[in-house]
């Protein structure tokens, strides 16, 4: 087989950076991983073919700086670049520069990011398509005046969100008139200085919702497929804990439409590559919340039921090659379940808990998968994210998708000093009969830690 490339830079790191070398050697591909200082002794920086460090441990001097990024694809001769996640996966100035530089860009034209990156303007374009969305502003709110406005119309709760907002930030959740002001407040500096982009618009929050995602793709000659969908309802303060494919228990019919309005939305905008279009499901009802241009951390448990792997069709699609399945071709089986395990501690408000690893054992056995980049020695930087490693299991149905999840998370050993670990809360939610049988929602782990704090 001719590979799509010859060189791939891949432009993160962590366990998404050792998933996307994994694939592009299949590919028969050179690979070439960026680096931090701080990720001078990554598991990543060691599997690669070769590896170029771009920076010092901060994001902003290292992953996140572009000009140190193309450079480093420049000289080790790499016709593209595979983003990730986070970072600058969804930048489209970064796409801009790739392009002007003569190299792959390994995500959608930077004219689509940029228009759905922006959540308000994405919000029309999807409304324009004929998506539900919920009621609320599809352009940014600019004033103190203009939000009470607004309030009084859709009334609450309501939930503001940053326009250049992504992975769960910056946003907050209004009950009553007295949070209005200063939560809009808050919210546009946070997304500021998170984003560098303070704009913000408003939506009508539905409370004990579901937050359902449905994976897209698309190619350059004009095939559009969705596979599936998948629930990330188990959240602690807009980041996600849980997801599972295929989303429990919700009727045949809204998830029928589901599928029917992503591939709407993304042939309206004329996407390519990996994507996910967000909604919000209560009962039979949907509305769409916005497009994460990029591939997913919860990518695995959709690979798992349909046994497509989404890396390897974003090279393909870069390459300009056609999609290698059709709708027709797409059967999801069984049930995936995925858990975030992460370096923080739940007894401590979930604060980060960081060390280096003395013991680090994964779980194996029957449909078992873990995405890591961790190992017994490596040291979990408090620079990045505290994700150490993804478990992702297979059932064919979702009583032992959970129970082979259960089994896996306790013979998962991880030590390390002043190191923990989200796997105990997991597996009480996995025990919980309420997520059992299904019948949770977004606010669910929020209402759980409020009823233990008495």
């Amino acid at each position: 087989m001719i590979p799509p490339f010859d060189t791939v830079l891949v432009a993160n790191r962590g366990e998404i950076a050792l998933r996307v070398v994994r694939t592009l050697r299949e590919l028969g591909c050179r690979s070439v991983v960026v680096y931090s200082s701080a990720d001078r002794d990554s598991a990543a920086v060691r599997q690669a073919d070769a590896a170029v460090q771009v920076g010092p441990g901060p994001a902003k001097k290292s992953y996140l700086y572009a000009p140190a990024v193309v450079e480093a694809a420049l000289l080790s001769g790499a016709q593209a670049i595979h983003p990730g996640y986070g970072f600058l996966s969804e930048d489209p100035d970064f796409a801009e520069i790739c392009a002007n530089n003569k190299i792959t860009f390994i995500g959608p034209d930077p004219g689509i990011m940029a228009e759905l990156g922006d959540k308000a303007r994405a919000r029309k374009l999807m409304a324009n398509a004929g998506l539900p969305v919920l009621p609320g502003t599809v352009d940014p709110v600019g004033s103190d005046e203009e939000i009470v406005q607004i309030a009084s119309r859709i009334g609450f709760p309501l939930i503001i969100k940053a326009a250049a907002g992504g992975g769960g930030r910056g946003m907050s959740v209004v009950r009553g008139q007295e949070e209005l002001l200063p939560a809009f407040r808050a919210t546009r500096t946070t997304a500021q200085a998170v984003f560098g982009d303070g704009r913000v618009y408003v939506e009508r929050f539905w409370e004990n919702a579901r937050h359902v995602e449905v994976q897209v793709l698309g190619d350059t000659h004009g095939n559009i497929v969705h596979l599936g969908e998948r629930d990330c309802s188990v959240q602690r303060r807009h980041q996600k804990l849980i997801e599972e494919s295929p989303a429990p228990d919700l009727p045949p019919a809204v998830l029928a439409e589901l599928g029917r309005q992503t591939v709407a939305g993304a042939r309206a905008v004329g996407y390519t590559g990996a994507g996910t279009f967000e909604y919000i499901v209560s009962g039979d009802e949907i509305a769409f919340i916005e497009v994460n241009c990029r591939i997913q951390v919860e990518h695995p448990v959709t690979e798992q039921v349909t046994g497509i792997d989404l890396v390897r069709e974003q090279v393909r699609v870069a390459a300009g090659l056609p999609l290698t399945v059709r709708q027709r071709d797409v059967r999801p089986r069984g049930t995936a379940i995925e858990c975030r395990v992460n370096a923080e501690d739940p007894d401590r408000g979930f604060a980060p808990a960081p060390g280096t690893l003395t013991e680090f054992v994964p779980p194996g056995g029957p449909f078992v998968r873990v995405d890591t980049a961790a190992y017994p020695g490596w040291r979990i930087p408090s620079e990045y994210d505290s994700l150490i490693a993804k478990v992702i299991a297979w059932g064919p149905d979702r009583t032992q998708a959970i129970a082979r999840m259960d089994r896996a998370l306790a013979e998962f050993r991880i030590a390390g000093e002043g190191v923990r670990t989200t796997i105990p809360r997991l597996r009480e939610v996995l025990a919980d009969p309420v997520f059992r049988r299904a019948e949770h929602s977004t606010a669910y782990m929020d209402t759980r830690e409020q009823l233990a704090a008495g």
